[in-house]
């Protein structure tokens, strides 16, 4: 079982509080020296991987992210940082010619409705959109991250989505993980249809080439190979976080077969594209 695509989220602090976020590590404690990181991103590049994500947390606030983008572009990786911005205009000036691509985490093109999902305090669109322009400028590959929430399900986003141009737009159904957010993610859930209605509503954007990669929340189960800021892989096919022995104990295969990951679902929701 050779993992593709890793999304490594190497970091757990965060500057922001998403109400929705799945990623919130409450049940992990600390994360991998330096030496214990790079060892990690090179195992998984012998193993057979091709695109790694860094994730977080916020990954920007990683005191050594730099380091390991440098790394992992050595290897032979595509790079790519998922981000809120955080730290991204300093990460740039210093480390641009390691990072492919860019993940601007971007929810709603209203500030009030951003900030009511706790992303940003009311200027978190402006930001992003300026930190588009200069991905843009330096030939940067853009994605834009957007979960779908009772929030802004209604919305339009069309306009925000033609000043970002993304090369990928990914859209997500709000995803409930039980020990992750549940306690602040249950008013934020919509039931398929209301998330199709958005869906759909940006049908047109396929013409001009933003149209959105959709994932509902079957999809996303079980479909991801991550890894946890401890280095153990893990998975969601439960509906709750499932945790490997870490994988530079048992390897990288061993540890990927005790949490559940689906190729099938891997290939069905287009996890592997023109990177």
């Amino acid at each position: 079982m050779i993992p593709i695509s890793v999304n490594y989220h190497l970091y757990k602090p965060c500057n922001l509080k998403c109400r929705f976020c799945f990623a919130t590590f409450r049940d992990v404690r600390g994360r991998l020296s330096l030496a214990d990181a790079t060892e990690l991103v090179t195992q998984l590049r012998r193993s057979g991987a091709e695109k790694i994500t860094f994730v977080g947390g916020e990954p920007t606030l990683y005191p050594h992210i730099g380091e390991l983008l440098v790394r992992a572009k050595q290897l032979g990786f595509v790079t790519c940082l998922v981000t809120n911005g955080a730290r991204l205009h300093d990460l740039l000036n210093q480390h641009a010619a390691a990072i492919d691509w860019v993940g601007l985490s971007v929810d709603s093109a209203d500030e009030q409705t951003q900030a009511a999902l706790g992303r940003g305090d009311g200027n978190h669109v402006g930001k992003s959109i300026e930190l588009a322009a200069r991905l843009h400028r330096v030939g940067m590959r853009v994605k834009l991250n957007t979960v779908v929430t009772a929030l802004n399900h209604a919305e339009d986003m069309a306009g925000l989505v033609r000043t970002v141009r993304p090369a990928r737009w990914k859209v997500f159904q709000v995803l409930p993980i039980a020990g992750q957010n549940d306690g602040s993610v249950e008013e934020l859930l919509i039931d398929d249809e209301q998330f199709g209605d958005f869906v759909d509503r940006h049908a047109p954007l396929n013409a001009e080439g933003f149209g959105p990669v959709v994932e509902a929340n079957d999809a996303m189960l079980g479909s991801y190979v991550m890894v946890d800021p401890l280095g153990r892989f893990y998975g969601n096919s439960t509906g709750r976080h499932i945790y490997s022995d870490p994988i530079l104990d048992v390897g990288v295969e061993a540890a990927l077969a005790q949490v559940g990951f689906s190729p099938s679902k891997f290939e069905a929701r287009g996890g592997q594209y023109a990177w």
